[in-house]
């Protein structure tokens, strides 16, 4: 049995050097030695592509070394939860984490690590009046701990790891590029091969911020700008800004093609798919009856609609809804376009040609001919010219503009009606955001947001969820900032930002309840909350002063900390999923623990010994567990002599996966 310590990768999280070695290691194995790798024989391998020159094209400013080491140091923090602060705890697969999110991005390495698939975040734009964080790089969770775990004798919050960055000081760029460069960093490395990062920002920061995606992503995987235009007019002196930009890049751009493009729906879509189905049932195989129907809702639809813009589908059997669509070749002046014969299917006549001639050729014509269902619509006889069938499923949906209009008023009524008047400033708009994530995020797909506040990401997710019965789930993050004493948000009882947003989750899932009966089993409007915090476990002391207090511990585990405690911090640094289920049985007045199904089993007991092993041994089975991974509190046994008897007795049960902690 193994004793997982301080200083073993189950105490901390995931350690990127070691994992980047790896890699290296599968693609090129000639160049480990001894564990190192021999930069020598790298070069040897990538030979003239090596930059050597000394004046090279590159971005850098002051304490970027430091940046990028700490998005390689590992965090001995973990995530605690909290229940009551939670909704639905037992059933919910979405998260809200209260901590620096650079340590939490660190701790969820492991667990999360490629599952991601679409990041949004709209981080401090640096304007000279937010703030930015201010990370201590020599230890950032102590640092965080300090100004955020604690309080004054009347438990008024009034410390803050934040500053504003005025404009004008010395190192105003560098220090908002040392806060952002690590966390994207981290953040990459958490979305999935086909996945995206979606990046709000202004002017004031928007050409430095493409110079470290560039360099984190790879210029190649940039996919573009999206320009929200917010406002129709502004304040300036020389050009009114009423503009943001949202920065798009790509994990692997080739991938997150071949995954699908992304679309929007058209306007107009949804109601043509809603009355299309009401019909469907209620005239079942009537096709006829049902093409009638639709060709009298069309007439009167754009009579009434001052869009005029709805296309008057006809119904083929197999593909659902078309509307005839004209193949005639464009009018440019071409004498050169394909003028071949169609011939009508009942008259077996040549039909009338467009006088531009046909776009297709005449291999691609026969083909959909020849398709079943026939891909080209006729009319009643041959003087109608043939139009190929356009079918709703495959043209309902459009590119996503890279320029778009939407008030950047209306987020802020929406938020002030769920939770009071100028409670929070600048939220984002939920509209907005169902767009984006209706994009790329599929079902049962995951969405972080690392600069959460007030939660518009998490209702946008549910909103989407209930429109389109998706299952999609998302990760909050954010830091708990403190509420101005002289603000609204203050004066209505919100401390800090985390409180803001997670009451804001919770009436919008409500809300969204309510005017989703029918979806009240399915609807996941929860979340389990989670505070960053140092380990649960006990380290070794290096003084040489604590050495008997270190030789004779009561316990491993903080006198202040429950099992459940414990257990999420062996979930995280085990790399489980926060949201696995877990199953609790009683043994002589302990638990057991068990994850996933049984895939790990804990027991935080004491007395530990082969009676609660045989217990182990009968669960896994009733669990139908295939080589489950065990773990114990290292003084959780009596005496060495059980220690050994219960790690034979599972050895001898094919369980040998067996730690301590």
């Amino acid at each position: 049995m193994e004793r997982k310590t301080a200083a073993n990768s189950i105490s901390q999280s995931a350690d990127i050097v070691s994992d980047n070695i790896d890699k290296l290691k599968q693609l090129f194995p000639s160049i480990c030695t001894e564990g190192y790798i021999d930069f020598e024989a790298l070069k040897d391998i990538l030979g003239d592509k090596v930059e050597t020159d000394p004046e090279y094209y590159r971005f850098t400013w002051p304490g970027k070394a430091m940046a990028k080491e700490e998005a390689r140091k590992p965090s001995r923090g973990t995530l605690r939860p909290a229940k009551d602060e939670s909704v639905n705890w037992d059933t919910t697969e979405n998260l809200y984490i209260e901590g620096d999110n650079l340590e939490v991005l660190k701790l969820l390495q492991k667990s999360y690590a490629s599952k991601v698939k679409m990041i949004y975040i709209d981080p401090p734009y640096n304007t000279g009046k937010d703030f930015v964080y201010k990370d201590n790089y020599k230890d950032n969770l102590a640092s965080y701990n300090e100004k955020f775990n604690r309080t004054d004798a009347e438990s008024n919050l009034k410390s803050s790891a934040s500053e504003t960055n005025q404009e004008g000081s010395a190192r105003y760029h560098s220090n908002w590029l040392n806060m952002m460069y690590p966390r994207l960093t981290l953040a990459r490395n958490l979305l999935m091969d086909d996945g995206a990062i979606f990046i709000s920002i202004d002017d004031n920061e928007v050409k430095n911020l493409i110079n470290i995606c560039d360099e984190i992503f790879g210029e190649s995987n940039f996919a573009g700008h999206i320009i929200w235009q917010k406002s129709k007019k502004g304040d300036s002196k020389l050009i009114a800004k009423t503009h943001e930009y949202i920065l798009v890049y790509t994990k692997n751009k080739t991938l997150a093609i071949e995954e699908g493009p992304w679309r929007k729906k058209k306007d107009g879509v949804d109601e043509v798919l809603e009355y299309y189905n009401k019909i469907k049932l209620k005239f079942s195989k009537n096709h006829d009856k049902i093409a009638d129907e639709m060709a009298k809702w069309y007439r009167n639809l754009k009579e009434n609609d001052p869009r005029k813009d709805h296309k008057h589908y006809k119904l083929s059997d197999d593909r659902g809804l078309y509307f005839p669509s004209d193949f005639a070749g464009p009018n440019d002046g071409r004498d050169s376009r394909p003028r071949y014969d169609i011939l009508h299917p009942i008259t077996g006549k040549s039909c009338k040609k467009p006088s531009t001639g046909w776009r297709w050729d005449q291999k691609r014509t026969n083909s959909a001919l020849e398709s079943e269902p026939m891909l080209i619509h006729f009319g009643k006889d041959e003087t109608t010219i043939p139009c190929r069938k356009s079918y709703l499923k495959e043209t309902a949906f459009e590119p996503f503009s890279s320029v778009f209009y939407k008030d950047g008023r209306a987020a802020s009524k929406v938020v002030d009606k769920l939770i009071g008047k100028n409670v929070f400033d600048f939220p984002k708009d939920v509209d907005v955001l169902k767009e984006l994530v209706e994009l790329v995020v599929k079902e049962n797909e995951i969405l972080l947001d690392f600069f959460s506040g007030s939660g518009s990401t998490a209702h946008a997710t549910m909103q989407l969820n209930a429109e389109d019965e998706g299952t999609r789930k998302h990760i909050q993050v954010q830091l708990p900032e403190f509420t101005d004493e002289k603000s609204e948000a203050y004066k209505a009882g919100y401390k800090t930002i985390p409180e803001i947003g997670k009451e804001r989750i919770r009436r919008a899932g409500k809300k969204i309840l309510e005017e989703n009966p029918e979806q009240k089993e399915k609807l996941d409007v929860g979340f389990k909350v989670f505070k960053l915090d140092e380990s649960n476990i006990k380290t070794w002391e290096t003084d040489p002063e604590k050495l008997d207090e270190n030789l004779f511990l009561e316990d491993v585990i903080k006198s202040d900390r429950t099992e459940e405690d414990v257990l999420y911090e062996i979930l995280l640094k085990y790399g489980l999923d926060l949201t696995l289920p877990i199953q609790e049985k009683e043994i002589e007045n302990q638990k057991l623990y068990a994850i996933g199904g049984g895939a790990l089993l804990v027991y935080l007991g004491n007395n530990a010994n082969t009676e609660i092993a045989q217990q182990i041994i009968s669960w896994a089975k009733e669990l139908d567990a295939i080589n489950p991974q065990v773990v114990f509190k290292d003084n959780g046994f009596s005496n060495s002599q059980d220690k050994v008897n219960t790690l034979q007795v599972l050895k001898s049960n094919k369980i040998t996966d067996v730690w301590s902690i």
